[in-house]
């Protein structure tokens, strides 16, 4: 083989970029005897690699005892409950309110019913107004009546 495309292989294997063929290409090549003297200080190398891929260990390997696992479902299950007491603790302990809370409340509700009284005082004003139109009509039509009278007697006399 010629040696330039053995400096290009090489040159792309300690680069990452060979595929399994130029491998192999490259394998076969570092076997023969005789392989360019400039090359001569990679064939230590691929034959290292290549006892390693001829070694094979000899003593047994025992796994260890299959240990109990928790199934992924009992941890949604786990998870749900958690929220479940979670929410439920936090609802019924804020039930009870603080005595400045309750006082606060009573508060708003004394204010809601003076609030109602005065707007029912209020709505009767206004209807009373109404009232004191008619009233204001039937003044001013005596009104009128006796500036007649007045105007007439003025005049007859």
């Amino acid at each position: 083989m010629e040696s330039a495309i053995i400096d290009k292989l090489l040159e792309s294997y300690f680069e990452g970029n060979t595929t399994l063929q130029q491998e192999i290409q490259l394998r076969e090549y570092f076997k023969q005897e005789d392989v360019a003297p400039h090359l001569e200080v990679y064939r230590p190398m691929f034959d290292a690699f290549a006892a390693a891929g001829d070694e094979v260990s000899e003593s047994e390997v025992s796994l260890p005892a299959k240990t109990r696992t928790i199934k992924p479902v009992w941890y949604s299950v786990a998870a749900v409950l958690l929220v479940a007491v979670t929410v439920g603790s936090v609802m019924f302990s804020n039930q009870e309110l603080s005595r400045e809370e309750q006082e606060a409340l009573a508060a708003l509700k004394e204010t809601k019913k003076v609030m109602l009284l005065m707007s029912e005082g209020l709505n009767t004003g206004a209807s009373n107004i109404n009232h004191l139109e008619e009233f204001n009509k039937g003044t001013s039509a005596i009104v009128h009546i006796n500036q007649f009278t007045e105007s007439k007697n003025k005049i007859l006399k």
